[in-house]
């Protein structure tokens, strides 16, 4: 009995636990990190972007237009939203959405009355492309 409480003894003394205080730290100087993770912290977020500002960039829509082909631009949107609001008057009269079928072109417009609100099934017949949209009451 002796020899077993002896060997317990010096079992539990070889596993002596050992603890210390947990401290965050944060690492990003937005949040109270140290500043000179700045500069790691911009070269990894760079080496990781996917995207191209070069390629895919709001500069490169612009380059290449001057201000008379923006003007052109602009002129023909105005005239192609001003024709699709008489279309959309001649086709529904007051404005309101009557569930239906209707044909604008190659778009085929499906307008049902559904649980969540109006429905609206839009189907390119030329590409076979659909987009649905959902007007809640």
């Amino acid at each position: 009995m002796k020899t077993l409480f002896l060997f317990i003894l010096m079992t539990l003394g070889t596993f002596s636990v050992k603890s210390q205080q947990l401290v965050y730290k944060p690492i990003n100087p937005a949040f109270g990190g140290d500043t000179f993770n700045y500069q790691w912290l911009l070269s990894s977020a760079n080496a990781q972007n996917q995207f191209d500002d070069d390629k895919n960039g709001f500069n490169n829509l612009l380059d290449g237009l001057n201000s008379m082909d923006s003007f052109t631009d602009s002129l023909n949107r105005q005239i192609l939203s001003q024709l699709s609001q008489k279309l959309f008057e001649d086709q529904f009269g007051d404005g309101k959405l009557q569930p239906g079928n209707y044909m604008f072109g190659s778009l085929y417009l499906e307008i049902t009355q559904s649980s969540q609100g109006l429905l609206i099934s839009i189907l390119d017949t030329g590409t076979g492309q659909q987009s649905e949209i959902v007007i809640p009451r």
